[in-house]
This record gives structure tokens, C-alpha cells and sequence, in this order.
């Protein structure tokens, strides 16, 4: 028997959400699993309060006291400068491994792929994902995108060590760092480096629309895919597509401290009360949840009923098929099916299965700081500037005897590029300009300090120059740590 009941925090959501949660709770409760539930207003309710955040104070100590969160589709509000609410709930409680299992189960749920099993495992906090957005002209907006080191160390070691665990035999990273040489290819980079510790496992590294199409249309030739925020979310949605229906796969967020599990779909609003929404992907995330909990038994009791549930042609409107579905049920039906096949093993798909006393996987960081190694540092040194400024759009040769007429600093201007492109000196008139120009000044020689870019940044604007931001340029280790212009 298990040990002492487990408290799980749950959360009902919006849309759909409460009917597929009661769902997932009810065979959770006849599976004979010992856990207790504490309830959270998170989503829809919340906002209309007033709360921007979508989630009132107090609840964020109760998911923090019991570590796991059940969570249903919530609705985030449109526009208004609304967050994400998910995205909020991921990156403040440390969720920093998306983990979405995405498999055909073929031929009860149709799919063109009868052979795929793939998990995605994405990075959850960082990227464009930060939501880091400024407007800074009239015609131009900005999304930051950063890539750190030890957030993509622990992504990319997490897969490993899930590869390992779960018997996987390869893990493919997929990356855009032909393009984003930098941030990209700094995860490219640690992938190769913690790939080494692995010799067991496969890797390979693709770039991200080529892998994404042979995803698409190939999935058996993955196993393992590990990758940053965006490209993430976007296969993981291809992935689960392509393997039957989204409304199948379950997520895991998994966190040093803390785990939230949730069906990877929406709250559905529009057919929201009807009795009709298939709550699949919550018993899917329900089942990781138990895994993560180490109750492992009770896991693999609930899952395999499940498939028995789908092999036996008991099916909800969105996955039926005349041609293998047996019965078109409702809600409470396929709840209803589920329990009474608990005990009972799938004969056509394979049987689930999961080790006793599962655990949450240990991820020890030894590129970046660890938990008692500091990180090595390199010899950083500021080599330049760019200084992006506002300007309407005419002859890029009359901005740049602007620039170099309002100053006398040591730091002499290099370049101007326009949306990344170079288009001065030597700038060609096809290249489309926007109102927003990157001008690199560089010093003719010997090093410059802070107090020099200080320096020309006052002359520059006694100069009327319209000054939007600055970025520093530097070196590490006498490399350049920094991306040149398009054409430079």
C-alpha cells in the first residue's frame, strides 16, 4: 500500500476545464489512489476580479506548500496588455521543463503515423518567452529573446537523464543557429558538450524547419527532442497533431521544487456545459502527475484502462471514426468506461508500464554555477557600442554625417544597418530602411570604458540625435561576443 495521503493542489479552470477536471478526479478517486486536494481559483473568474495576473496572492501559497498542481484550461483575456497567465505560472514557480509525450494510437485514433512516439521536451522560462516587448519608433517593435547558459544546461541535461530513465535511445536538439549564431548556438554548443556525458544515448542536432518538417512527416525517426522555448511549443502542437488529435497528450512542467501538469489544449468556451469535451489529456497529465508523485502503480492502473478504453471503441465525438469507433460517448460516459476498465490492460496497444518508486530526476549543472562549483569566468572586455536611433527613413549617408559631426570621442562610427542589414558605408538604394537604425562605433584603437560611451552618448545628443537604446559590445576570452550586420 502507499504511504500517507498526498495533498495536490487542483484548479478548475475555465471552458471546459471544471467538466474535465471532475472527470480526471473521479477516476483518479475510484483508482484507489491516496491523495488529497486542495482548490485554487486560477483564470477567467480572477481577471474579472480586477486581478491582472489571472491568480489571487494567496493561492500562489497554497500551490507552493503542496509543490504539484492539477491544473485545467484557464482563458486568458485578449489584448490589454493581459500576460499569459500559464506563462506567469511556469516562469515564477521555476517550471523550467516542458514535457509533452506525444504517441500514435493507431488504428483506434487515426493517425498517417501508426508507428510515433515521441516526447518533446522543451525549455519553459526563457526566449522570446520573457515577453520583454518595446515599441521604440514609429514603425518598429522589439521582442528580446534570451538564451542563458544555465537555463539551457538544465533543459538539455533534463532530456538526457529522461532519455536514460524512460529507456530512450536518442535525443535530438532542434536549434535555428545557422541564423542566431549567439543565442542559438549557445544551445547548440551545450548540447554537443553534455551529449559527450552520454554515450549511451543518440544525439543529434537539426536545424528547427527542417526538423519541424521531417517531424511532420516522418515522427518515427525521433525519440527524444529537446529545444528552446518557441520552437517548443509550436512542435509540441505539430507533434500531438499529427499523432491523432491534441486533445490526447498531456504536459508536465516540471521545476527543481514545484510540478504543474495540465491537458496541452484550450479551455474550449464553445462548447464549454455541453457534456461533450474529451478528458483524455488531463488523465493523460494526471497519469504524469502520479509518475511524478512516485505512485506509480496507481499510474499504470489508470493508463492502461484508458487504453483499454480506446481499444474497445469507446470513443468521444472528437476522435470517433465509423469505421473503428464502436460507440460515440459524452463526458461522463468516457469517465464512466474508464473506471470500469480499471484493472484491465490494452491487448492491441502496448501495455503501460512504470517503475516503482518513480523520482523526480536530479539535474546537477557542471558547465554553468552549480550547486557548490562556481562557474568559470571569462576575461570579458567592451569593445564598442551600438547606439539604435530614431530617424525617418532617408538617405542613410546624411544620418551617418550626422552622427559623425556630433561628436569628437575616440569611438568612431563603423557601421549603420537597417533591420540588421548593413546599409552604410557602402549601402545600396534597394535595401527597404525603416525609421530605426543600429550605428556600431568602434575605437580606433586601445580600449574604451564605460565613461567613453557615457561620453559620446552626450555629445550625440547635444548633436539632436534621437537616441532609442545602446548595447555594448564586448569581447570574452578576445572573441566576439556579438553579431555582425547582414552584408558587413
Amino acid at each position: 500500500m502507499n504511504k500517507a495521503n498526498k495533498t495536490v493542489t487542483i484548479a478548475y479552470g475555465d471552458g471546459i476545464g471544471p467538466e474535465i477536471l471532475n472527470s480526471t478526479i473521479e477516476i483518479l478517486k475510484e483508482s484507489g489512489v491516496n491523495l488529497n486536494y486542495e482548490e485554487v481559483q486560477l483564470g477567467e473568474k480572477v481577471y474579472k476580479k480586477g486581478i491582472r495576473s489571472g491568480i489571487e496572492p494567496e493561492a500562489w501559497d497554497v500551490i507552493r506548500r503542496n509543490k504539484v498542481l492539477l491544473k485545467a484550461p484557464i482563458t486568458t483575456p485578449q489584448g490589454e496588455g493581459v500576460k499569459s497567465l500559464n506563462v506567469t505560472m511556469r516562469k515564477t514557480l521555476g517550471l523550467y521543463a516542458n514535457v509533452r509525450p506525444c504517441i500514435s494510437y493507431y488504428p483506434f485514433v487515426w493517425t498517417k503515423h501508426p508507428d510515433m512516439d515521441v516526447v518533446i521536451v522543451r525549455e519553459n522560462e526563457e526566449d522570446t518567452y520573457g515577453g520583454i516587448e518595446h515599441r521604440q519608433t514609429f514603425e518598429v517593435y522589439q521582442c528580446l529573446k534570451l538564451i542563458t547558459l544555465p537555463g539551457t544546461e538544465r533543459i538539455v541535461r533534463y532530456a538526457f537523464e529522461y532519455a536514460r530513465k524512460n529507456n530512450r535511445k536518442k535525443v535530438t536538439c532542434f536549434t535555428k543557429d545557422n541564423i542566431m549564431k549567439l543565442t542559438d548556438g549557445l544551445f547548440h554548443d551545450v548540447f554537443k558538450e553534455v551529449a559527450k556525458e552520454y554515450s549511451d544515448i543518440e544525439s543529434e542536432n537539426l536545424i528547427v524547419d527542417i526538423g519541424t518538417a521531417r517531424l511532420a512527416d516522418t515522427p518515427e525517426m525521433f525519440d527524444v527532442i529537446v529545444t528552446p522555448n518557441l520552437y517548443g511549443d509550436i512542435i509540441s502542437d505539430v507533434a500531438a497533431q499529427i499523432s491523432g488529435s491534441v486533445g490526447l497528450a498531456g504536459s508536465a512542467n516540471i521545476g527543481s521544487e514545484c510540478a504543474m501538469f495540465e491537458a496541452i489544449h484550450g479551455s474550449a468556451p464553445d462548447i464549454a456545459g455541453k457534456n461533450i469535451a474529451n478528458p483524455s489529456g488531463l488523465i493523460r497529465a494526471a497519469v504524469m502527475m502520479l509518475v511524478h508523485l512516485g505512485q506509480s502503480e496507481i499510474a499504470s492502473r489508470i493508463h492502461n484502462a484508458w487504453l483499454r478504453t480506446l481499444e474497445d471503441g469507446v470513443h468521444t465525438a472528437d476522435i470517433y471514426n465509423p469505421e473503428v469507433s464502436k460507440k460515440q460517448v459524452n463526458t461522463d460516459q468516457f469517465t464512466a468506461a474508464v473506471i470500469d476498465r480499471l484493472g484491465e490492460k490494452p491487448t492491441q496497444l502496448p501495455v503501460a508500464g512504470y517503475p516503482k518508486g518513480s523520482k523526480k530526476l536530479s539535474i546537477n549543472l557542471t558547465l554553468s554555477r552549480g550547486n557548490d562549483k562556481p562557474s568559470k569566468k571569462s576575461v570579458r572586455e567592451l569593445h564598442g557600442v551600438d547606439v539604435f536611433v530614431y530617424w525617418e527613413p532617408e538617405d542613410p549617408d546624411k544620418l551617418a554625417e550626422m552622427l559623425k559631426g556630433a561628436t569628437q570621442s575616440d569611438l568612431k562610427l563603423k557601421m549603420i544597418t537597417n533591420r540588421g542589414t548593413k546599409v552604410w558605408p557602402d549601402g545600396i538604394k534597394e535595401t527597404f530602411c525603416t525609421d530605426h537604425w543600429r550605428c556600431r562605433f568602434i575605437p580606433e584603437k586601445g580600449k574604451i570604458n564605460q565613461f567613453d560611451i557615457i561620453n559620446l552618448l552626450e555629445d550625440l545628443t547635444k548633436g539632436k540625435i534621437d537616441i532609442i537604446k545602446t548595447e555594448n559590445l564586448y569581447e570574452f576570452d578576445n572573441k566576439r561576443a556579438f553579431s555582425l550586420g547582414q552584408g558587413e
